[in-house]
C-alpha cells in the first residue's frame, strides 16, 4: 500500500518500519534543528559585535571552565537539550566538569534510567555522596574499565555488548545480536540467549551467582541504555550553546530570541533570563535596529520585524535609508527621507507605539496623534519620488528643504506622554510581550513567596496536578454556556510565560469580581494537559497585598573556611525552612578580603526572630549584624 502525495510528490507508505526492513528497504531519519541555525546566527553576531572575532566551534575547547561552571549552575535556560527545569535540577546535582558528563546526561535523563534512579546514582556517586558499589564482587575488577567513567553504572548501549565480549567471549556481531534480543523483553528469546551468556562466562570462571546477578541488571538496563555515539553528538551540541551562552551571552540570547520570535511565551521567557543574566533588551529603534534581534555591546536590540504590521519589505526599506542617507533626526527627518513604503499610516502607527521612534526624542502619544496627518501632507510628494517626479526648481535651489514640498516634512510633535500602563499596553499590543518595562517589576516577590511555580514551568506538571500561579491578567473573555450560564476564559502573564485559564460556572460566581484586565491576581487551578498547550482549570481566584514590600536583604557572614559543603548544605536547609520574600546576602570573610554574594532567588526567606536564631546556632552570633 503505497501513494504518492500531491502536495510535494513524495512516496508514502503504510507498511511499519518491521515490514520495510523485512523488504530490505533502508530506514533514515532526519531530524532539522533550529539550534543549528541559533549556532550560525550568533557566530555572525560575535562577529559584528565584537570587532571581527571569529569562532570556530569544531576548535573550541572541551575543557572550557566558564561552560561547566554554568551547566553545574543549571543556569542552562536556551541551551540545547538542557533547558527544561528537571535537566537543570539535575545539572546543579551533578555539577559537570567534563564532556564525559554532558554525554552521560542525555542518556539518563529519559524514563527508562530515571525509573531505576541511575540519574540521582551517577549524580550521587560522582559528587561522592554515595560510594560506588560494584555489581558483583567477582565483576569488580574485570568491569572496571567498561563502567569506571560512569561510576559502575550501565548508561550506554555500547557498555552493555563490551560486556558481553570481554566477560562472555562474545563477537561484536553477536554482542549486538544480544543487545537487540534484551531490548525485546520476551521471555522465550530471553531465555534462549542466556544459555550461551551463561556457558560463556562459565567458560572464562565466572560463578553462577556473578552470572545471574549481571544477566538480572543488564537486562532492563539495554532497554533503555543509550547509543553512546548519539548522545557524544547530541552532547556536542549541547556543549557549544552552553560555550557561547557562557562566554557570549548577548550575541547567543540574541540569536535565541531571534529562533523564537513568533513564539510569545517562548520570547517572554528568554527575555526574563535575559533579564536575569544582566542583560538589557532594548525596544525597536529606527535609527538602531536591525530585522531581528541584534547584539548591540552587551545589550541586545528588538528586532523591527518583530512588530505587528511591520513588514520584511518595509524594514528593508528603513534599514537601506538609513545606511545610504544617514540617521534620523527627528520624525520629519524620518518621513523626508523614507521610501513610501516605509510610510504607510497603519505600519507608522505601530512603529510609534512599539517605541520605535523614543531615540529621536519625541512622546509615543504625541506622534500617534499627529502621525496620520503628516503623512497625508507628504504622501504625494513621496509617491512622486518614487516613480522619479521631482519638483525641477526644488531640486535646482540645491536645498530641498527649501523646494515645493519641503515645508511638508516639518512635523510638530505635540509634549506629553501617556500614562505607564496605557504605554505598556501599547507596546505589548504591537510587540506580543513588554520590553521596556513590565507592570509585574517591583512586585515579583510578592508573587514569587505565593506561588508554587512560574507560569513557564507549568508544562512540566503532571496532568491534574492543583497548583497556584500568579501573574497579570493579559486578556478576560466572559461567555454564556448553552444553558445560559456564565464562564470566561483569561489569560494569566507572569515575566517567564502566560498561560489560558477556565473558569467554569460554578468557580465563576466568586472569580467574576475579580477578573479585571491588568489585574495582578494569584490563580489557584487543575493542570490541564488534554491539548497540545497546557491549560488551568480555575477554582479559586485571590489579590495580593502588593504594600508589602521587600525588606531586607538579611546579610549572613561566613568567614571563607568555615564554608565547606555540609555547612553550606544545613544552611540552605535553614533558609528553605523559613521561606518569604527577603534577599539574602553571603559574606565571606577572608584573611584581608571580603566577598558579598547574593543567593538564589528561590533562597528568599522571611526575616523573623526564628530565622535568625536557627542562623545563630548554626554559623555563631556573629553571622549576623548586631540587633539582629
Amino acid at each position: 500500500p503505497i501513494h504518492r502525495r500531491e502536495q510535494d510528490g513524495a512516496i508514502i507508505t503504510q507498511f511499519d518500519m518491521g515490514a520495510c526492513e523485512t523488504l530490505g528497504l533502508l530506514k533514515m531519519d532526519f531530524l532539522g534543528l533550529r539550534n543549528l541555525t541559533v549556532l550560525d546566527d550568533c557566530l555572525k553576531h560575535i562577529e559584528a559585535n565584537r570587532n571581527g572575532t571569529t569562532v570556530v566551534l569544531e576548535t573550541l575547547p572541551l575543557e572550557d571552565r566558564p561552560t561547566y561552571e554554568l551547566l553545574a549552575s543549571g543556569d542552562t535556560l536556551g541551551v540545547f537539550q538542557l533547558d527544561n527545569p528537571g535537566m537543570r535540577a539535575l545539572l546543579r546535582s551533578m555539577k559537570p566538569d567534563n564532556f564525559e558528563d554532558i554525554s552521560a546526561v542525555l542518556a539518563l535523563y529519559r524514563p527508562g534510567p530515571m525509573g531505576a534512579n541511575a540519574h540521582n546514582d551517577y549524580a550521587d556517586r560522582k559528587n561522592g555522596r554515595k560510594p560506588v558499589v560494584p555489581i558483583h564482587k567477582e565483576l569488580e575488577e574485570p568491569l572496571a574499565e567498561i563502567l569506571g567513567d560512569t561510576y559502575g553504572l550501565i548508561v550506554y548501549q555500547e557498555q552493555v555488548m563490551a560486556i558481553a565480549q570481554q566477560l562472555a567471549g562474545y563477537s561484536l556481531g553477536a554482542a549486538d545480536l544480544l543487545r537487540r534480543a534484551m531490548g525485546k523483553k520476551k521471555k522465550e528469546i530471553l531465555d534462549k540467549e542466556y544459555v550461551p551468556f551463561s556457558d560463556g562466562m562459565k567458560a572464562n570462571g565466572y560463578s553462577e551467582g556473578a552470572i545471574k546477578t549481571l544477566w538480572d541488571i543488564l537486562v532492563p538496563f539495554s532497554d533503555y541504555a543509550f547509543n553512546k555515539a548519539h548522545t557524544a553528538g547530541y552532547g556536542l551540541v549541547s556543549f557549544w550553546t552552553a560555550y557561547l551562552k557562557a562566554n557570549f551571552p548577548a550575541e547567543y540570547m540574541a540569536a535565541l530570541l531571534t529562533s523564537v520570535k513568533d513564539d510569545k511565551d517562548k520570547s517572554a521567557l528568554y527575555l526574563a533570563e535575559c533579564r536575569r543574566m544582566g542583560i538589557k533588551v532594548l525596544p525597536p529603534d529606527v535609527n538602531d535596529s536591525d530585522s531581528d534581534f541584534t547584539p548591540r555591546g552587551t545589550d541586545i536590540r528588538f528586532g523591527l520585524s518583530a512588530i505587528r504590521n511591520v513588514g520584511t519589505n518595509v524594514v528593508a526599506s528603513i534599514v537601506l535609508t538609513r545606511e545610504t542617507k544617514g540617521r534620523f533626526a527627528d520624525f520629519g527627518d524620518y518621513l523626508r527621507k523614507v521610501e513610501a513604503v516605509a510610510c504607510n499610516k497603519k505600519t507608522v502607527e505601530s512603529l510609534c507605539k512599539s517605541g520605535a521612534f523614543d531615540s529621536l526624542g519625541h512622546s509615543r502619544k504625541g506622534l500617534v496623534h499627529v502621525h496620520a496627518e503628516a503623512i497625508d501632507a507628504c504622501m504625494e510628494t513621496k509617491r512622486n519620488e518614487a516613480i522619479g517626479q521631482f519638483d525641477l526648481f526644488g531640486s535646482m535651489a540645491g536645498d530641498e528643504d527649501e523646494g515645493e514640498g519641503g515645508g511638508l516634512f516639518d512635523v510638530v510633535v505635540p509634549m506629553g506622554e501617556w500614562e505607564k500602563s496605557v504605554l505598556l499596553t501599547y507596546e505589548r499590543e504591537m510587540l506580543g510581550l513588554y520590553v521596556s518595562d513590565h507592570p509585574l517589576f517591583g512586585v515579583e516577590h510578592v508573587l514569587a513567596g505565593a506561588v508554587d511555580m512560574p507560569v513557564s514551568q507549568i508544562a512540566e506538571c503532571d496532568d491534574g496536578r492543583t497548583i497556584v500561579v500568579g501573574g497579570i491578567l493579559s486578556s478576560v473573555t466572559r461567555k454564556m454556556t448553552k444553558q445560559g450560564n456564565p464562564w470566561a476564559l483569561v489569560v494569566l502573564e507572569d515575566l517567564e510565560g502566560a498561560v489560558e485559564v477556565m473558569f467554569f460556572p460554578q468557580s465563576y460566581v466568586n472569580a467574576a469580581v475579580h477578573l479585571v484586565e491588568d489585574a495582578v491576581v494569584l490563580v489557584r487551578g487543575r493542570v490541564d494537559k488534554r491539548d497540545e498547550m497546557p491549560k488551568l482549570i480555575g477554582n479559586e481566584i485571590t489579590v495580593p497585598d502588593l504594600s508589602v514590600g521587600p525588606r531586607g536583604p538579611v546579610v549572613v557572614s561566613i568567614p571563607t573556611p568555615r564554608c565547606t559543603p555540609p555547612v553550606v548544605e544545613r544552611f540552605k536547609e535553614v533558609l528553605a525552612a523559613h521561606p518569604g520574600t527577603t534577599d539574602v546576602h553571603l559574606q565571606l570573610v577572608g584573611s584581608g578580603k571580603t566577598t558579598l554574594v547574593k543567593l538564589d532567588d528561590r533562597l528568599r526567606v522571611t526575616a523573623t526572630p526564628a530565622l535568625f536564631a536557627d542562623l545563630k546556632a548554626l554559623l555563631g552570633t556573629g553571622c549576623l549584624p548586631s540587633g539582629a
